[in-house]
């Protein structure tokens, strides 16, 4: 059997909705072991954000949200009542025998049930902790909640998206919190190797506001650079001209001119000369005259089909391509090479379910999937009687107790 890269490495997994799901995913889909630490008889909040919802057999709703499914295989769940001193105890007993712990509780939010990070150092020195907030654990905003929609706005993202007439606007999906769960995982692998020569685990603090920043990357530098703001352009580039959406005559194609041969073969292609205009021939001039080069274009464009400028285009080396809907994006050839829709095997469908696959192509160390997104408490005994030892007795009094739950 392939070893996995991950392989051996347990990680606590107490994030909830998106930024530190997506992050534990991933690095489940990696090999490690994530155990998903929900509140019993509520879950995860993204299990009720729907429709849509999974169907079962009959084709009845689950109550598994789409949403929820998105974000969550490769885990298992044990649903324990963290506000209990029994499922307290049952955290610091599980990470006695883990490796990571990951939450995106507020600032503060976990001191009193013994669970922040100074208080899992006291006891398990070993923990790589990693916490995901709006703002962080420092600064004037450090107590105060935060959202992917916040994060978006405060940090800039907004400000750039949209057309120039237009209300800054967010991007179409949870940007924020997914780019915030790809530096968790970043962070978690540093702070696991570090800890390979040290023994000792650490803190990893992240915060949205701060990942949305450093995301803006040439936007951000544009300002320090220049001491101005980029100018919110809708699909154009700042700084690459012609780098935008064109309408043809059928639908909507991209261009994506990245340097003047580019332009040439693009020029030679659609017949004009643009290229030998001293207002055009270098991306500095053609960014300083796009309010006259555009128009120009638009126009041509607008005279052919998306399949004429597509092919044409490719054929002579300049980046087109179409702007997709989701239905035409999993048709593609090349999506399903790279298999990026998979299968996996859920207990409430009767049926394989569609999931979107891992973009990590390891070649000595593929991905794997090896649990569907689960249901709620549906490893808690197995977990608990595995790692901890627990009797059936036992198992049965702390859910009396309602500290646990288990399907």
């Amino acid at each position: 059997m392939t070893k996995k890269s991950l392989e051996g490495l347990r990680i606590l997994d107490l994030s909830r909705v998106l930024a530190g799901p997506f992050c534990t995913q991933m690095l489940g889909d990696m090999g490690a072991e994530v155990i998903k630490i929900e509140k019993p008889f509520a879950g995860d909040d993204t299990r009720f954000w729907g429709p849509p919802f999974l169907k079962n057999a009959d084709g009845e709703d689950t109550g598994e949200s789409a949403y929820y499914l998105s974000t969550n295989r490769n885990k298992r769940s044990l649903a324990v009542d963290i506000t209990s001193k029994e499922g307290q105890e049952i955290i610091h007993k599980l990470l006695a025998v883990s490796d990571v712990m990951i939450e995106n509780f507020k600032t503060g939010g976990l001191a009193k049930y013994g669970l922040d990070y100074e208080q899992i150092k006291e006891r398990h020195p070993h923990i790589v902790y990693c916490s995901i907030t709006g703002f962080g654990h420092t600064g004037p905003m450090a107590g105060e909640p935060g959202y992917d929609f916040l994060a978006q706005a405060m940090a800039g993202l907004m400000a750039c998206t949209g057309g120039p007439d237009q209300e800054p606007t967010k991007v179409g999906v949870a940007l924020s919190d997914i780019m915030t769960g790809l530096y968790a995982a970043i962070g978690i692998l540093a702070a696991l190797r570090a800890r390979e020569e040290s023994g000792e685990g650490q803190m990893v603090d992240l915060s949205l506001l701060d990942c949305t920043l450093s995301s803006l990357s040439n936007i951000a530098q544009y300002y320090l650079t220049s001491g101005k703001i980029a100018p919110r352009l809708g699909n154009a580039h700042s700084t690459i001209v012609p780098y935008q959406a064109f309408e043809a005559k059928d639908g909507h194609i991209i261009l994506a001119v990245g340097n003047d041969g580019q332009f040439t073969r693009f020029c030679e292609f659609a017949g004009v000369e643009w290229h030998k205009d001293l207002r055009f021939a270098t991306n500095a001039v053609r960014v300083k005259n796009r309010e006259i080069l555009v128009p120009l274009i638009k126009e041509v464009i607008a005279a052919q089909t998306t399949a004429h400028w597509i092919e044409g285009l490719n054929d002579h080396g300049v980046p087109c391509g179409p702007v997709n809907t989701m239905d035409q994006v999993f048709d593609m050839e090349q999506i399903k090479a790279r298999e990026m829709k998979i299968h996996m095997s859920h207990p409430d469908s009767g049926e394989d379910i569609d999931l979107v696959g891992s973009p990590l192509k390891f070649s000595g160390t593929p991905v794997s999937y090896t649990y569907a997104p689960p249901k709620l408490g549906q490893h808690t005994a197995d977990i608990l009687e595995d790692l901890l030892g627990l009797s059936l007795e036992e198992l049965e009094k702390l859910e009396d107790a309602k500290v646990i739950q288990k399907v």
